[in-house]
Formats: C-alpha cells, sequence, structure tokens
C-alpha cells in the first residue's frame, strides 16, 4: 500500500465500496492475500483508489473508489479476487459488511469547504 492515506480522486461523481470487517483470531495467511488482492485492484480498470485502516481488535475499513458501477461489477469477478472472497468467508472473517454509495459531493479540508 502507499503512504499516502488519503487517495487522490477526480472530481465526483464516483462510487466508493466500503467494506468493514472483524478478522477472526487467528486469521493465518491474511496480510499476505490482502497485500495480492490490493496491487490487483490498483491494476483494475476503472479503479480510482482506495483508503484502508485497522485497528488493535481487528476491525478494518477500506474503501475503494470505482469510475462507475461496471468496473466495480468487473473487479468482483476477477478469479483472485473471488478466491480472496471464499478465503474470507471461510477462514478470516468472524462478520463483514460491504456497501456500494455513489459519491455525488467531496470536499477536502479543514479549508476545503466553506461554512
Amino acid at each position: 500500500m502507499t503512504s499516502e492515506r488519503f487517495a487522490p480522486l477526480p472530481p465526483p461523481p464516483y462510487y466508493a465500496v466500503i467494506f468493514t470487517n472483524q478478522l477472526a483470531d487467528p486469521a493465518p495467511g491474511y496480510e499476505a492475500m490482502a497485500d495480492k488482492i490490493f496491487d490487483l485492484a490498483q491494476k483494475q480498470p476503472g479503479y480510482l483508489g482506495a483508503e484502508t485502516t485497522r485497528d488493535g481488535t481487528g476491525l478494518g475499513i477500506t474503501v475503494s473508489y470505482w469510475a462507475d458501477e461496471a468496473s466495480i461489477k468487473a473487479w468482483k469477478s476477477v478469479s483472485d479476487h473471488m478466491i480472496a472472497q471464499k478465503y474470507g468467508i471461510e477462514r478470516w472473517y468472524a462478520r463483514y459488511t460491504l456497501r456500494v454509495a455513489k459519491v455525488e459531493r467531496a470536499y477536502d479540508g479543514p479549508e476545503g469547504r466553506a461554512v
């Protein structure tokens, strides 16, 4: 992952895939697969960027940004990503939630939005 924590994004509209998950304990092999999938996602058509974090209890949130819904659907069906999804369900996640949202406005700050 890059050292930049905020994804450099184009002006909206674009889509956000919000993936919140709780790692099971233990989760052997998770970090290696997560790195591989992150690198692969960056090469997909329509990928715009991502922001991710994980706390000490294993709760993680990754928001990936995509140009359109077709790009999201294509990413979902990439074979290595499908394998990672299968392992996530079977081995790594105690729970997860995935949400897809259309971003219509975005502001950067602290000076980016006038009150």
